[in-house]
């Protein structure tokens, strides 16, 4: 059993459209309030609002966690930094292959026909930090590591994870 034990802690970024969205639904909001105590007809578009402005925050500021224990990774997805929910656990006795997004070693992997999972960030940054991880043959799961994770699995699988 080994004794390792890394945490990860990534937040994915938010898309353009969201915060403008967010911002329309909350000046709605603001505005049907003011508005609503003269006509009350404004009650449902204001509460309509408010409750959208709600979910969208809650599904669009997203924190992922990976977390490194015993042979098994597992991801946790936070919404909005108050509801934290496990999307999956995935044991590296399991995993294919471990390496960047835009690596040659992932060249015998291209074409195939898989389920995609981002728990990453979410954007391309200079340097790609994204790798990607093949698991079972049917799924292909996106991640945003942090040096230590990676060299950690790479301890553990040498044969199927690669830092290039």
């Amino acid at each position: 059993m080994s004794d390792s034990y890394v945490e990860c802690l990534v937040k994915a970024k938010q898309p353009t459209w969201a915060k403008i969205l967010k911002v329309l639904l909350i000046a709605l909001t603001v505005l049907s309030c003011l508005v609503m105590f003269v006509f009350i007809i404004f009650l449902p578009v204001a509460l309509a609002a408010g409750v959208g402005a709600y979910f969208l925050n809650m599904y669009t500021d997203l924190e992922y966690e990976y977390l490194y224990l015993d042979k098994e990774l597992s991801v946790d997805k936070i919404m909005a930094k108050s509801k934290r929910k496990r999307v999956g656990t995935y044991s590296l006795d399991r995993m294919e292959v471990f390496a960047p997004v835009y690596s040659y070693h992932l060249d015998n992997f291209k074409n195939r026909q898989v389920k995609e999972k981002d728990y990453s960030i979410g954007e391309v940054l200079q340097p790609d930090g994204r790798y990607a991880m093949y698991y079972e043959g049917g799924e292909k799961i996106l991640l945003s590591p942090n040096e230590e994770l990676v060299k950690v699995l790479k301890n553990m699988a040498p044969r199927k994870v690669f830092s290039e």
